[in-house]
């Protein structure tokens, strides 16, 4: 006599991470659907029932979207990559897009830096976000900064210096920056498309979004009053160390003593100000540039590594 097949109890491989089942904790497993062939039995050498629906842990893989830019990426296997982003909603992740590096993959162009994107993501596995890889599924085009850039290595290197920073001041991942993310994002635009007031020097941009973004970050600098005691200014001695401009009393040793001219500049950039900033002359801009770096690397304790490339005009 035939066994009844509504007792077996087959074990799927454990690869599939299945668990065994039983007719008597899934009553309507083995009922026949109205208007639907009847189930087979499983019978010898076979693998277990067939169903129209999957069991197990992992039927359903959590995912979720977000607007992002591309900070940076890397190689991982041969042919895929580990892609840095700055999202809107989830701040600073990083996610694994597979097979991006092949010439047939769809949706590799867009995982440049510079590129704003639509990005659907697949939920890893770790339970700590700094630990977690999550897996890129779909990808959507916004806006693709890095293709006009391309053209001109003065955007090119400014824009670089503006990824590295974002990266290096949202240094946790997971935690909501959009402050961080709605400041990149607009300094890319500006590099493409020029400001309210007209076009600007791609380094005089950069010199805006550094002290912006470390605004953001909580070391905003001062160019009126006096960045120790608060003494209401003009002042003409900088420091970065101090945190912008110091009084003859808090003045310490190594300051330097920009123009007026470079101070005021430098206010402007700092408040989005552009039309403030069209007469200034080029010896000013140059002036100002340099403090800004030096006031970038003191405050974030070691310099960015694409600094040195930028072209001052």
């Amino acid at each position: 006599m035939g066994r009844d097949p509504r007792r077996l109890e087959p074990r799927w491989p454990a690869a599939t991470g299945v668990l065994r089942w039983r007719q008597d904790r899934f009553p309507g497993l083995l009922a026949r659907p109205s208007g639907s062939k009847s189930i087979r039995a499983c019978g010898a050498g076979c693998r277990g029932p067939t169903f129209p629906w999957h069991v197990g842990e992992n039927s359903e893989v959590p995912t979720y979207r977000d607007h992002a830019v591309v900070l940076r990426t890397h190689k991982l296997g041969e042919a895929d990559r580990i892609i840095t982003v700055l999202s809107r909603t989830h701040g600073k992740l990083r996610a694994v897009a597979r097979g991006v590096r092949r010439t047939t993959s769809k949706f590799g162009a867009r995982l440049e830096p510079f590129s704003h994107i639509d990005l659907q993501f697949a939920t890893g596995r770790s339970s700590q976000p700094g630990q977690r890889l999550d897996l890129i599924t779909q990808v959507e085009s916004l806006h693709a900064y890095g293709q006009p850039m391309s053209t001109d290595f003065s955007r090119w290197t400014s824009g670089q210096v503006m990824v590295e920073t974002a990266d290096r001041l949202v240094a946790e991942e997971g935690e909501p920056a959009l402050q961080h993310y709605q400041l990149l994002l607009g300094a890319l635009r500006v590099l493409n498309e020029g400001t309210s007031d007209g076009p600007r020097p791609a380094t005089m941009i950069l010199d805006s979004y550094l002290l912006r973004a470390l605004a953001v970050a909580g070391w905003a600098p001062s160019f009126t009053d006096c960045a120790r005691c608060g003494e209401v200014g003009p002042h003409q001695a900088f420091s970065p160390a101090a945190g912008g401009v110091v009084c003859p009393r808090c003045r310490p040793a190594g300051s330097s003593k920009p123009r007026p001219e470079t101070l005021l500049l430098l206010g402007a950039l700092l408040a989005g100000r552009w039309a403030d900033t069209a007469q200034a002359s080029a010896r000013a801009a140059r002036e100002a540039s340099g403090l800004v770096a030096a006031f970038a690397t003191w405050h974030m304790e070691r310099g960015l590594r694409s600094m040195p490339h930028v072209e001052r005009v």
